[in-house]
C-alpha cells in the first residue's frame, strides 16, 4: 500500500508524540481530548491557523445529535458547555409526498416519550460544538495543536513520520486520519475507496419561521430526494434539502429571495411565513468507504472512512462513534502494556466499527433509492410500510432507540461512561 509519499521507515524511530491526528475540524478535537484524558500524548495537526477555527460565526450549519452522542460529549467534559445552545428532538416525523400536494396519509412518528431516556437527541449549531471542542483542546494537557498542510507521509513498523507544507517534519507512534472524505491521510496510504454518486446535491441553510416547531423534526421524501426540517432554538430550523445535481445547481446561483420561492413549495406551511438566516451551502451526495479502516501504524476516522447520504442525519454521529471505539480501543491495549498502534490493537477498532458502519450504509442507500422516485407501485408499499411500522409499537421503540444511537455495541464513553 506504500506510494512515492508513503514509504516504509527503516530503523527505530524516537516519537515527539505518542500519536498525530490530522484534521482539526470536531472528530479530530473529540479524539484528542478522549486519547489525552486516558494518558496519551496528543499532536494535533490543522490546515487552518487556530485563530480562524476557534471563532466562527453563525453561518446555519447544524448538526443533529443522537442521544448516544450528546451522552458522550458529557463523558469528555463538552456537554455541559453547549446544552444551553441545544434544541431537544421530541418527536420525528417522516412522510412521503410531492412538492404542491403535501404529505401522503401514511407516515411515521416517534415519540421521545416512548423510551426512559427523554429526547432522542439534540439539534447543535456548527458554531458552539466548534468552539466548545476548540476551547477544550486548549485546556487539555498532553496536547499540542499545530497548524499546517501534510504534505507527505511515512509510516513503518516502527512508528509514522510526516512532513508539512513549512518543512516540519512530526513523528508519531500512530498516525490518525481525521481529514474528512477526501483524507489525504487516506490518499498518501494508497487506500482505495468503494461508493457512488447519488445524482443528488444537498443544499444547505438556516430559516426563521412564523410558527413554534415544538422540538419536531421532519423528514419529507419527494421524488428528487429528501428534505430534513431540523428544530433550532427559538422560531428556526436547519434545513438539508437533497435535490437533483442540475436542479440545485441551478437553486444555488439564486437571490435569496428566489431560492426561498423554490423551497416554499417543498417546505410548505406548516410553520407558516419563513425567512433565510445565515449562509446557503451546497455539497454533492455520495457513498464513500474506506476499503480498509486501518493501515500500518495508521487508522482512519469519521469521513475519512466513510461517507453516507445525510438522510438519517447520522454522518457527525457515526464519527463520534468511531472516535469512542478508537479511543477506548488505544486506551485499553496502552494500559495493559501492549504497542497500541500495532496491528493486532488497530485491527479491534476495524473489526468493531467496520460492520456498523456498512450496516447504515446500506440503510441510508436503500432508504434513499426507495423514496427518490415516483413509481407508483413503489410509493404505495413504502407508504404502506411506514404506516405498519407505525402502528407496530415494539418495532416503532426499537426503531426510536436506534434513532437515539442507543443499539449495538455500544464504547463506553458512547454509554456516558469513563474509559
Amino acid at each position: 500500500m506504500d506510494n512515492p509519499d508513503c514509504g516504509a521507515i527503516l530503523g527505530p524511530m524516537k516519537s515527539d508524540t505518542d500519536i498525530l491526528i490530522v484534521g482539526g475540524g470536531l472528530n479530530g478535537p473529540a479524539l484528542a481530548i478522549a486519547l489525552a484524558q486516558n494518558g496519551l500524548r496528543v499532536t494535533l495537526v490543522d490546515a487552518l491557523p487556530l485563530s480562524v477555527r476557534a471563532d466562527p460565526g453563525f453561518d446555519g450549519r447544524a448538526y443533529a445529535l443522537a442521544r448516544a452522542t450528546t451522552q458522550m460529549l458529557r463523558a469528555i467534559g463538552i456537554w455541559d458547555a453547549v446544552a444551553t445552545h441545544a434544541q431537544p428532538i421530541l418527536d420525528i416525523i417522516a412522510s412521503d409526498g410531492r412538492p404542491g400536494q403535501g404529505a401522503a396519509p401514511w407516515f411515521l412518528h416517534f415519540d421521545h416519550t416512548e423510551i426512559e431516556e427523554g429526547p432522542m437527541g439534540f439539534m447543535l449549531e456548527d458554531r458552539y460544538l466548534r468552539r466548545a471542542l476548540l476551547a477544550a483542546v486548549g485546556k487539555t494537557k498532553n496536547i499540542t495543536q499545530v497548524a499546517g498542510r501534510v504534505v507527505a507521509q511515512k509510516t513503518g513498523q516502527t512508528g509514522a513520520e510526516v512532513t508539512l507544507d513549512n518543512g516540519e517534519r512530526l513523528t508519531a507512534r500512530l498516525l490518525v486520519g481525521c481529514d474528512g472524505r477526501d483524507s489525504g491521510v487516506a490518499l498518501r496510504a494508497g487506500i482505495a475507496r468503494t461508493g457512488w454518486g447519488y445524482e443528488q446535491t444537498a443544499l444547505v441553510c438556516a430559516i426563521a419561521h412564523e410558527k413554534p416547531h415544538n422540538g419536531a423534526a421532519h423528514q419529507f421524501f419527494t421524488p428528487s430526494g429528501p428534505l430534513g426540517i431540523l428544530p433550532l432554538p427559538g422560531n428556526r430550523c436547519s434545513i438539508v434539502w437533497a435535490e437533483t445535481t442540475e436542479r440545485a445547481a441551478c437553486i444555488t446561483q439564486l437571490s435569496d429571495a428566489d431560492y426561498l420561492a423554490e423551497l416554499r413549495p417543498v417546505f410548505g406551511e406548516f410553520l407558516g411565513k419563513i425567512a433565510l438566516e445565515g449562509d446557503r451551502f451546497s455539497y454533492p451526495l455520495k457513498l464513500t468507504i474506506a476499503n480498509s479502516f486501518i493501515a500500518t501504524r495508521l487508522v482512519l476516522v469519521g469521513d475519512a472512512a466513510h461517507g453516507m447520504h445525510p438522510l438519517a442525519g447520522q454522518g457527525l454521529n457515526m464519527g463520534l462513534r468511531d472516535v469512542a471505539a478508537l479511543a477506548e480501543v488505544l486506551t485499553l491495549a496502552n494500559r495493559r502494556g501492549e504497542d497500541f498502534a500495532n496491528d493486532l490493537v488497530l485491527a479491534r477498532y476495524q473489526q468493531w466499527r467496520r460492520f456498523d458502519t456498512a450496516t447504515m450504509a446500506a440503510a441510508t442507500d436503500g432508504i434513499n433509492r426507495l423514496f427518490s422516485n415516483e413509481n407508483p407501485i413503489l410509493r404505495a408499499g413504502r407508504d404502506l410500510g411506514l404506516g405498519i411500522v407505525n402502528a407496530v409499537p415494539e418495532l416503532r421503540r426499537g426503531l426510536i432507540r436506534q434513532a437515539a444511537g442507543l443499539t449495538g455495541d455500544l464504547p463506553k464513553l458512547m454509554q456516558g461512561k469513563a474509559i
